[in-house]
């Protein structure tokens, strides 16, 4: 979702499923610790605002946005959670690395959803530079965190009503 002019963090609390009885996995990349440490916290407050038991909320670290994927796969094997929130930031540099992390961990979280029929959540942000991603993890575009966290309560109310 573009976040021009917009709040990440706003959303209708009537519009968003009861989390009471899902587990949630977050899997949280250490890099740049002091941007996804934010969109772990704007994650853990949106779904504990809705309902999810804070001892249902399994948090794991990972290196890297790279590790994101195989993280999140780990805990679909596990099979106790009902959802994921995968939470990394790469920040663009000066080479194709950045290109690189990016693709890996899009597509590597893309696979992990269909694979096993489980939603993970997005939370990667791709910015251009440090100032876009805290703007985006509690600045002034709001909190990603919260928008990923509420996305994934919707996709496990999507899946159990069928």
């Amino acid at each position: 979702m573009a976040t021009a002019n917009r709040n990440l963090s706003e959303y209708n609390t009537e519009e968003i499923p009861n989390g009471a009885d899902f587990k949630i996995g977050i899997v949280v990349s250490e890099w740049n610790e002091k941007i996804t440490f934010n969109l772990l916290e704007g994650a853990k407050q949106a779904l504990t605002d809705n309902g999810v038991k804070e001892e249902n909320i399994d948090v794991r670290f990972v290196p890297g946005t790279f590790e994101l994927p195989l993280g999140c796969q780990f805990m679909c094997e596990k099979g106790n959670v009902d959802g994921i929130v995968a939470i990394g930031v790469v920040i663009q540099g000066e080479t194709k690395h950045f290109d690189f992390v990016c693709e890996g961990a899009t597509q590597g979280i893309k696979d992990v959803n269909l694979k096993y029929n489980t939603p993970v959540s997005f939370c990667v942000l791709t910015d251009n530079n440090e100032q876009q991603s805290i703007d985006r993890s509690g600045g002034k575009h709001g909190n990603k965190g919260i928008e990923c966290a509420i996305a994934c309560l919707k996709m496990i109310a999507l899946k159990k009503s069928f």
